[in-house]
């Protein structure tokens, strides 16, 4: 089980830095996901940029903490990733529900609009931090060889998951105009 938590470490550790490096790459780019909270309408507008600077904060100490190579640091890593996943959920969903599609900038350059698989692929994270907490608890020895196939399979699940948007638009349907 200390393999499934190596990769589940990678995959949430991945999508994080994307998206905190996403939000942080600029002024632009920071001030264009505090507009999108404020364009979700899900809190008062007033709270936009502190609740921005918060989910960054969190996005950087959920990094942190599945970095370091403890498994209590892990765990709480893995928790604090699940809460603010579930937060993220809950705030697209209301969002979608009220009729919004208003892009929320999650990995600070996609404008694309919000729809239900950013619901999924939050779902899916929280289910990929609750069984690295599980895995992360269970103790014994790693090897090297398998830690890093395993540290290969979250690092290609969470570029996978960080690149959602773009691979849903490269597989779009395409309507051909009549001519």
């Amino acid at each position: 089980m200390q393999y499934v938590a190596v990769a589940c470490r990678v995959v949430l550790a991945v999508v994080f830095v994307v998206a905190a490096v996403g939000k942080l790459s600029g002024r632009a780019a920071y001030r264009d996901f505090v507009s999108s909270l404020r364009q979700m309408r899900v809190v008062p507008s007033r709270w936009a940029g502190p609740l921005a600077g918060i989910a960054v904060a969190v996005e950087v100490a959920v990094v942190v903490l599945l970095a370091v190579p403890r498994d209590v640091a892990a765990a709480a890593g893995f928790v604090l990733a699940a809460g603010l996943l579930a937060v993220f959920a809950g705030a697209i969903g209301l969002s979608l529900r009220r009729g919004n599609t208003q892009p929320c900038r999650c990995f600070g350059r996609s404008a694309t609009p919000l729809g239900r698989h950013h619901v999924i692929r939050n779902v899916f994270l929280i289910a990929i931090a609750v069984l690295g907490a599980v895995a992360a608890g269970s103790g014994g020895a790693v090897l090297l060889g398998p830690a890093l196939v395993a540290a290969l399979a979250g690092l290609i699940v969470g570029g996978l998951v960080a690149a959602l948007d773009d691979l849903l638009y490269l597989f779009r349907p395409t309507t051909v105009q009549p001519r």
